[in-house]
């Protein structure tokens, strides 16, 4: 592999890598995000799937978004009666967002962040060194 494609593809999974912290982040903020009302859904959880797409001018596979999309599922219900989304029997539907599945999440995408970072950063010293020993 040259070092241009190199560059091209840690590029693009930095911003892929981007793109799920910013989902992630979302979730996290609203991880306590509940209806106003006994009929109106909590937030319900983001989620993102990538996939492979050929860049032909660079003649590689890049990751790409596939698709951002809702987890599906039942919401877990807490006992809150004075809740303004409370239902009849006092129960509030609350988001399907786990702390833990997010931090989990934040921490992978942020070490293949870094990764693509330390990829493009070495492919940089050795263009570098390459332009230096042409200039020798």
């Amino acid at each position: 592999m040259n070092l241009d494609r190199a560059l091209v593809v840690s590029a693009a999974g930095m911003s892929t890598q981007t793109a799920r912290l910013r989902i992630v982040a979302e979730n996290i903020a609203n991880r306590d995000s509940t209806g106003v009302s006994p009929d109106q859904d909590p937030y319900r959880r983001r989620t993102i799937t990538f996939a492979q797409q050929l860049d032909r001018r660079a003649g590689v596979q890049l990751p790409v978004v596939r698709r951002v999309g809702t987890e599906p599922g039942e919401f877990p219900l807490q006992f809150e009666p004075s809740h303004p989304a409370a239902n009849a029997d006092g129960y509030v539907r609350k988001p399907n967002v786990t702390s833990l599945i997010e931090v989990s999440d934040m921490r992978e995408a942020q070490r293949s962040y870094n990764a693509n970072l330390a990829v493009m950063e070495t492919t940089r010293a050795m263009l570098m060194r390459a332009i230096e020993a042409m200039r020798s």
